[in-house]
């Protein structure tokens, strides 16, 4: 197995574990939230899923800047459903996965990823594609204490 093999099953793996989750989440709770400022559950998909189409166009033009003037087809949709959401999602899931196919294996070291302007940091290529799916399981992790403050039965993702 190759460093692109193992990208590729990390971001899988996360998203396979949190689509459980994500789907256990009973429909008349998607809007539940634990207080006034957080995020409800169905904007916390959204934000995941939005999320991954925004890091690919920051590691395709290597910069926090690729965001300036990019239209961004999640912002204006209304949350219908998990299902509709994954599979709204689900063309630019497969060009991020495109993309990581695509890379270089000595630009996980040599490329550099520039988001000092946006979050005040300077990162590899590699560790920026470590981050995407670690970003996702902490928010997956949240979800499950979402369900479990909620009292609703959370899935075995440990399989």
């Amino acid at each position: 197995m190759n460093a692109t093999d193992l990208f590729l099953l990390n971001c899988e793996e996360v998203r396979r574990r949190s689509m459980m989750v994500w789907k256990a989440i009973p429909e008349n709770m998607l809007h539940w939230k634990p207080d006034k400022d957080a995020l409800t559950c169905a904007e916390t998909i959204r934000h995941l899923l939005q999320g991954e189409f925004l890091f690919h166009q920051v590691l395709v033009g290597r910069s926090g800047k690729a965001l300036i003037g990019l239209h961004n087809p999640f912002e204006g949709r209304e949350f219908q459903s998990v299902d509709e959401e994954i599979a709204f999602a689900q063309p630019y899931r497969e060009q991020f996965l495109a993309y990581i196919k695509s890379i270089d294996i000595n630009d996980l070291n040599s490329v550099q990823i520039d988001l000092k302007d946006e979050g005040g940091y300077i990162r590899p290529l590699g560790d920026m594609l470590l981050r995407i799916p670690y970003h996702e399981a902490i928010h997956t992790g949240q979800l499950l204490n979402y369900m479990r403050t909620m009292g609703v039965a959370r899935p075995q993702i440990w399989d």
